[in-house]
C-alpha cells in the first residue's frame, strides 16, 4: 500500500464547477493491486468497509476503514459483478456464473431475488441499484455468458438485453427498458425523478452505443419514459457510475473517471493509469470516492458527497 501522488494520475479541470469538488492538495491514492478486473464497489457504512468484485478471479474483496486493510470477502462468488447496499444495509449482488441477483442476509445466508423472467433464465445480471421504495433495478447484458472469462459461455434464453425492476412486495420481475443493446451501469438522480443507464453496445456492434441515457421515472415509481441520450463517451465506454448529492454523474471511462454536471456538461476528469470499470462514494461522510481500475483499487477525497449509501 502506498499513499501520495500515483504516476499516471491527474485531476483535469474543464469547467470551474469541477475545481469546487476538490481541496487543493488532494491526490489520487492507490490502495491495493492484484486483481484481473475490479468491478462493483459498494460501501457499508455500519461496518466501515468497502466490498468489490474481482470477476475473472471469482472472488469479492474487502477494504476496512480505518487502515485500508484488504482481505478476501468471499471466495467462489459466482463471478460477481455489480454490488450495492439496500435500505436495510444488506449486500445485493449481480452474479454472472449463476445468472441471478442475490441478497446476502445479516446471518450470511443467500437469498435469490431474481434468476428468471417469463420463465427464461436471465443473461448475466451486471449492475444494480436500490430505490427508496426498496425496489431493485438491474441491468442484464450478456457479458457473463459470451465467453468463459467472466462466467460460463452459454446461450441466451431471453431475446435481448434489458433493464429490470424487482418489486419489493411481490418479488416479481418486470422489464422497464427494452430498447438498449447492452445496458450496463445505472443510477438514480438524487430526487429519483430520473434513472440514468449506460449502454455499452459498442462492444458488440460496429458504431454501437457508447452513451448514458436518461429516463424519467413515472408517477407510479415503477415505469420509465423518455430515454434521451445524456452523454456520449469520448474515451472508451461508460461502465458503472454514481451520482453525488448535487446531481453530478461520476462515471468510469477508458482513461479514468469523467464528471458530468446535471446539465450534461463534461466538467472534469480524474485520469487513472488503467481502464476504470466502476466507482462509488464511501467513507464516514461519503466524500471519499473509491475507483475500480482494471487491476487496482484507487481513492480520492472530494468536497462533495454521494447521494445515497452504497
Amino acid at each position: 500500500m502506498w499513499y501520495g501522488q500515483v504516476e499516471g494520475t491527474e485531476i483535469v479541470t474543464l469547467d470551474p464547477r469541477f475545481a469546487d469538488c476538490f481541496a487543493g492538495h488532494v491526490r489520487v491514492e492507490r490502495l491495493w493491486t492484484g486483481a484481473r478486473w475490479c468491478e462493483g464497489p459498494a460501501w457499508f457504512a455500519a461496518g466501515r468497509y468497502l466490498v468489490w468484485s474481482d470477476i475473472p478471479n471469482n472472488r469479492m474483496m474487502r477494504l476496512t476503514d480505518p487502515g485500508d486493510q484488504v482481505s478476501v470477502f468471499r471466495e467462489s462468488s459466482n463471478n460477481s459483478n455489480g454490488n450495492t447496499v439496500d435500505n436495510q444495509g444488506r449486500l445485493v449482488t449481480c452474479e454472472h456464473l449463476s445468472r441471478r441477483v442475490t441478497r446476502t442476509e445479516v446471518d450470511g445466508s443467500i437469498t435469490v431475488l431474481a434468476d428468471k423472467w417469463q420463465g427464461r433464465r436471465l443473461n448475466s445480471p451486471n449492475d444494480v441499484v436500490v430505490k427508496s421504495d426498496d425496489s431493485i433495478w438491474f441491468t442484464d447484458p450478456s457479458y457473463g455468458i459470451d465467453t468463459d472469462y467472466e462466467g460460463d459461455r452459454q446461450e441466451q434464453e431471453i431475446d435481448g438485453c434489458f433493464v429490470f425492476r424487482i418489486d419489493p412486495r411481490s418479488g416479481s420481475v418486470a422489464r422497464v427498458v427494452g430498447d438498449m443493446v447492452r445496458p450496463n451501469g445505472l443510477a438514480f438522480s438524487p430526487d429519483e425523478k430520473y434513472l440514468y443507464v449506460a449502454d455499452t453496445g459498442a462492444t458488440h456492434l460496429a458504431d454501437g452505443p457508447r452513451h448514458i441515457r436518461r429516463f424519467t421515472v413515472g408517477a407510479n415509481g415503477k415505469s420509465l419514459k423518455g430515454g434521451e441520450i445524456f452523454a456520449e463517451s469520448g474515451s472508451g465506454l461508460f461502465d458503472g457510475f454514481r451520482v453525488d448529492w448535487q446531481g453530478r454523474i461520476w462515471t468510469s471511462t477508458a482513461e479514468g473517471v469523467h464528471c458530468y454536471d446535471a446539465d450534461g456538461t463534461l466538467i472534469g476528469k480524474i485520469l487513472i493509469p488503467e481502464i476504470v470499470a466502476n466507482v462509488t462514494f464511501g467513507g464516514v461522510k461519503r466524500n471519499r470516492m473509491f475507483i475500480c481500475g482494471t487491476t487496482s483499487l484507487y481513492s480520492i477525497y472530494l468536497t462533495t458527497n454521494g447521494s445515497r449509501p452504497g
